[in-house]
This record gives structure tokens, sequence and C-alpha cells, in this order.
């Protein structure tokens, strides 16, 4: 029997969790076209309503889960007057063209990463399909002394080696088979990487946004405060009173008196309050660095990249019933209509659709934490 359609090679539905072969929003499209009947069945579906469904799924996804939590120590002296610190483009230290601190807090620096600072992704591996006998390689001083045992089948190959040995016997090209380690996503296309450097998504072609900052901590570049702090001698009178005998502050003297030091630090602004700014990714501080200068660390939720957002299952599944309601309202529109044989198309698309987007819904705003509805359940409490 002949099929009206090309078979897609197997290796392209080989995918796990973390080797996953969904890489654009094309391929992930076709899921969903396969997932609905396509191509036995035709879908009444425009593919740039593929596309948004996907992207309205992603976007959804994104401002509930899909972040990374990351640690970044910055200068004060970046700090622009009555305007903050542009943590997106602090994100990305390794930018050598960011050579000086107007730059870095103005982003004037060309778009994108410096390409002495990418990572290069590994070389094609190449693996041998088939055992080649060590008598293969007799006429070669070199390689009869590097597989003097032969070469079995499925043993890993670099490039390099690979080339000396097909260089050596173009014959034994056929027992190799070439595997792609990694590829790059670039604005929705999928193509060999050279280069990638994951502060960047290249798929919106800028960098990764910052979606809370969670924590705070001032440092000192100078002055003995950076190691004899008051706090450290209570401690250490603590341990004392302890250790020695009755001497110096008990726990519970130690706590009234840390307490008091904090709301000392609130009322008096000792310590900075910070407000960030989602859509303009500036950091404020309250009071604003003047003439001093110090070293801070912040705690901050990072948006994943698209290329990897659209590997989750949620969004698989969230664009997948958004593609249902989408079918389902434009056969809706013709419900009534008589099909050759005396079948009518099937609206029944939009209410399965609806209600699959309203339970995904729930999973991601209410599961086991909020924005990971897909976190396994809780196994034991301690209480």
């Amino acid at each position: 029997m002949a099929l009206a359609c090309e078979i897609t090679p197997l290796s392209a539905f080989l995918s796990t969790n973390l080797n996953n072969k969904i890489e654009t929003f094309d391929r992930l499209g076709d899921r969903i076209k396969r997932s609905l009947g396509y191509p036995l069945v035709s879908l009444e579906i425009h593919t740039d309503q593929l596309r948004e469904n996907i992207q309205i799924a992603v976007e959804y996804f994104t401002k509930y889960a899909g972040y990374t939590r990351e640690y970044m120590i910055f200068d004060s002296n970046l700090y622009e007057d009555n305007k903050g610190i542009r943590l997106d483009l602090l994100y990305t230290l390794a930018n050598s063209d960011l050579d000086t601190n107007a730059k870095k807090v103005a982003g004037t620096n060309p778009r994108g990463p410096s390409v002495e600072f990418y990572g290069e992704t590994p070389e094609s591996i190449f693996t041998a399909t088939s055992s080649i006998l060590s008598s293969a390689f007799a006429a070669s001083t070199t390689l009869s002394a590097t597989f003097t045992d032969g070469i079995d089948q499925f043993e890993l190959f670099d490039k390099t080696l690979y080339s000396t040995i097909t260089s050596f016997n173009s014959s034994l090209s056929s027992a190799f088979k070439q595997n792609k380690r990694k590829t790059l996503s670039l604005e929705g296309v999928s193509t060999d990487a050279t280069t990638f450097q994951n502060v960047y998504d290249y798929d919106v072609m800028d960098y990764r946004k910052v979606m809370s900052v969670t924590d705070f901590e001032q440092g000192s570049s100078s002055g003995i405060n950076t190691l004899f702090t008051l706090e450290q001698t209570l401690a250490q009178q603590t341990y004392f009173s302890y250790a020695l005998g009755n001497y110096g502050f008990d726990l519970v003297s130690w706590y009234s008196l840390k307490e008091w030091m904090d709301t000392r630090e609130k009322m008096l602004a000792i310590k900075k309050d910070i407000h960030f700014d989602e859509r303009t990714q500036y950091l404020r501080m309250y009071p604003q660095p003047k003439q001093e200068r110090f070293y801070g660390v912040i705690s901050c939720y990072l948006e994943r990249p698209i290329r990897d957002i659209i590997k989750e299952q949620w969004v698989y599944e969230y664009a997948l019933a958004l593609s249902m309601i989408t079918i389902g309202r434009v056969r809706g529109k013709f419900g009534s209509v008589n099909l050759l044989g005396g079948g009518s198309l099937n609206a029944d698309m939009l209410s399965e659709g609806s209600t699959k987007k309203a339970e995904l819904e729930q999973k991601l705003l209410e599961g086991s934490s909020p924005g990971m509805g897909d976190n396994d359940p809780t196994l034991f409490f301690v209480g």
C-alpha cells in the first residue's frame, strides 16, 4: 500500500526529557498536528495560528515557571543616579565589548555577546556501527598501535580520530555514523551550533530577562568591618559563655541585641532597600549609593531561553489545547454543512480543548508549588 505522505526517519523521534528533539516552533507544531490526526485528517488551522498558540503557551509558562535561580556580584559604581542598575545586561559579564561602566549600564555595546566569550560546542562525534578487526590497520604503524584489538561496535570517536581513520582507508567511513551532539535554535530555525552562550536567547535575539530579585546583601571593599563586625563579636561572646562558663552574653541576650540592631538599620536607613522593575530591568536602591563604593550580591530568577521552554510538556499540552479550540471554532462555522457521504464536521473539539485548557491553567497555578505545576508531590512531612 503506497502512502500519500513522506515518512519521517525514526531518528527524529528518539527523544528523552533532557535529550529532547523539540528544538523549534515548527517541530513542536508538527507534534501538535500529528496529535490531532494529521496527515490522515485535514486540520483547519493556519501555520501562523499554530505558531501563535505556541507563543501564547510560552508566554504563559514563563510568567509562572520556566526560570532558573542565579547569583551575581556587582559594583555600586555601575549605579545610575535616579535610575538604577540594568540587570539583564549585567548578567552578561563575559562580554568584552562592555569595557566601560557607561557601556555596561547604557547597553551601548553591539547587540549580543562578543565572539571571544562564546562557549565552543562539542564537535560531532562518530559511532562505530560494526566491529573492525585490527588487521584492517596493519598497513599503518600509527593506527595499528592505537587499535591493537581493533574497534568494537558502538565505540565513540571524535572528529579528529575519525578523519585519521577514513584518510587511511576511505571505505571504512561506511562503518561509522555521525551524531550531532548539539544544535542551536537561531530565531526559530535549528542549525548546527558553532557558538553558544547561555546568558543570551538566540531565538528572541536579546539577553535573558530577570523575573525577580529575591535577595540582596551589601559588602564592603575597605574598613575593619569586613572582618571584625559587631555581630561576629557578639557571636563569639555567646560561644565563650557556653564553652568556658558563665561569661559574656547568653543566647537570649544575643538574640535581643540582634533584633535591636536590625531595627536600628531600618530606622536609620543603614541597610539599603531595593526595588526591581521587571519591565525596565532596573534595580533601584534606597538610599541610593552616593560617595560610598561597595560590592553587592543579588539572587535572581531569570527566564530560561525559548529553546528550553518549548521542550516543556506543559507548553506542548497547552498549545495543543489552544489549537483544538482554534480548529473547533473554525469547524463550528460549518457545523450545519453536510459533507459528501452525508457526514458533518465535528465541532466537539472546541469544548474538549476548552476543558483541557482550564485543567492545564489550574495545574500551572495550583500545582505542588506555585508556578511549578508539574512538580512531584510531597512524599513526606516533618512536623
